[in-house]
């Protein structure tokens, strides 16, 4: 498996695709993510995070049926493997264990 770490970016694809469940495929992803953090997601970046996150064996990738609707192609579908529920239970117990740290004093304050 290359590289362990997650960068935020990575993180969220992760977790949008834990979220789509079976529909998980480049452009549902997008959009999940562009309505969902309110950012301008491009394709071609979430295209480069997903061929990422396969060579680091936290997904993995299968292609559907082709559809007339999209003209006999078919669609990549995704899925996280082990590796990739493991990092994201990991890089959610990192953030809380940084979370409980912060006193509620300094939350006061602002």
């Amino acid at each position: 498996m290359k590289g362990t770490n997650l960068g935020e970016f990575e993180e969220l694809v992760l977790l949008t695709i834990a979220a789509l469940i079976n529909e998980a495929y480049s452009v549902a992803i997008c959009d999940e993510l562009s309505d969902h953090t309110g950012r301008s997601v491009k394709l071609g970046v979430v295209h480069s995070v997903l061929n990422r996150l396969e060579e680091k064996g936290l997904v993995k990738s299968e292609l559907g049926e082709a559809t007339k609707a999209r003209g006999g192609k078919r669609k990549r579908f995704y899925q996280l493997t082990m590796q990739g529920k493991a990092a994201l239970v990991n890089a959610k117990s990192m953030r809380d264990q940084l979370w409980a740290r912060i006193p509620s004093l300094a939350w006061k304050k602002m």
